[in-house]
């Protein structure tokens, strides 16, 4: 399976013949194999279909992450339906796009914060450290009400538990410390609620509709994905717009231009990179192949979200201006990222704040001595010198 990149900001080498092909087997870095699906038509499809299993305690399931399979230790992340909508259905309230935008003062305010300490330090600053990781980090702890205090444990846990080239122990221990963390938060929500997204939903626990140790799972999942994943898409897509100056000029000239340029990043940079894996149920036809009931699948949102078949233009570079094409960088279908809003108004309106403030904000070393971090599922930079 293509994982090695020459561009940082391009596809792994080879996985365009995917993307331009029919579903084809890969073999994994346990040694295992999968159907590696590209095709932008193709991906939807079978992320849009009951038939395929996110169940990861499937011996045939796609090992993408070192840690050995549990089942629901990812929480609704890995159960089909029907306890998957059970979970899920808990949380759609918190999730609308009315209720996420009521935390854009919050988001502002926070992200001003951040400006101004970065600003007070003087350059270099690395805006990994100073500003895309504590943003999502303050936002996911303000929205599920973990204390923000406890930041440096939880990212540097995080970062353990999604490290595919990591020692199964180490990324395992590390899951082991957050569930042991979250379960002392959530026995003290249960018995004294507390007006955030985890306290209202302990609810469900004394409704008996919901176990702790779900809603302890449940909150670890939220935790991780809350935070890892909008921080790497705030530094990489900067990183993106300084590789970009026409695009970067057109959004410091119109900051109405961010939800344009938010999309495409997502689009461009897809940072899920490994992909999304599920089981097949039964035999089904996915892109003129057959897959045979058992068979393991690796669904590539890089490769699907530069198909050219689908996205106009040359889906190669980075276009803000492009029309919308649907893009997966979310997922699709009834697995799609719940988080999503929150990560578009994050980036909405963190992006052009960034710029507006910093009009000469530049990178303060050469763009090839940025170091990435290839071997996280999320994909990222490790760090990212700026001046101004």
């Amino acid at each position: 399976m293509p994982t090695k990149r020459e561009d940082p900001l391009g596809l792994p080498v080879g996985l365009e013949e995917f993307r331009d092909g029919p579903p084809a087997r890969v073999r994994l870095a346990d040694g295992g194999t999968a159907w590696l699906v590209g095709g932008h038509a193709e991906a939807r499809a079978v992320l849009a279909d009951p038939r395929f299993s996110v169940d990861d305690s499937d011996p045939a399931f796609p090992k993408l992450l070192p840690v050995p399979a549990v089942k629901g230790a990812l929480s609704f992340l890995r159960l089909d339906d029907p306890d998957h909508a059970r979970m899920r259905k808990m949380l759609a309230a918190e999730f609308t796009v009315r209720r996420i935008n009521q935390l854009k003062p919050s988001i502002e305010e926070a992200v001003d914060d951040l400006l101004d300490d970065m600003f007070a330090q003087g350059p270099p600053a690395d805006l990994v450290a100073d500003f895309a990781l504590p943003l999502p980090s303050l936002v996911i702890c303000l929205l599920l009400g973990i204390p923000y205090e406890d930041h440096d444990f939880f990212q540097r846990a995080s970062l353990e538990f999604l490290n595919v080239e990591a020692d199964p122990a180490i990324a395992v221990a590390a899951a082991e410390r957050l569930y042991g963390y979250l379960t002392d938060l959530i026995a003290a929500k249960v018995a004294a609620p507390t007006d955030d997204l985890l306290g209202r939903v302990t609810a469900h626990v004394r409704e008996g509709t919901l176990t702790e140790e779900e809603l302890v799972l449940m909150a670890r999942l939220l935790l991780i994905a809350g935070h890892e994943t909008t921080a790497n898409m705030l530094s990489l897509g900067t990183f993106t717009l300084l590789r970009t100056p026409d695009q970067l000029a057109r959004l410091k000239a119109d900051p109405s231009y961010a939800p344009a340029v938010t999309e495409e990043l997502l689009r461009y940079l897809s940072i899920v990179h490994f992909g999304l894996a599920r089981t097949a149920r039964e035999p089904v036809e996915v892109g003129g192949v057959r897959v045979e009931a058992g068979d393991g699948l690796v669904v590539s949102l890089s490769a699907a979200n530069r198909d050219p078949a689908h996205f106009e233009g040359d889906p190669e570079t980075f276009d803000a201006s492009r029309p919308p094409g649907h893009h997966v960088a979310f997922g699709f279908g009834m697995h799609t990222c719940i988080g999503a809003a929150l990560a578009r108004l994050e980036m909405n309106v963190a992006l052009p704040r960034l710029f507006e403030r910093a009009p000469g904000l530049a990178l303060a070393v050469p763009a090839e001595e940025v170091v990435f971090r290839p071997e996280q599922f999320v994909y990222g930079v490790a760090a990212l010198p700026v001046t101004w």
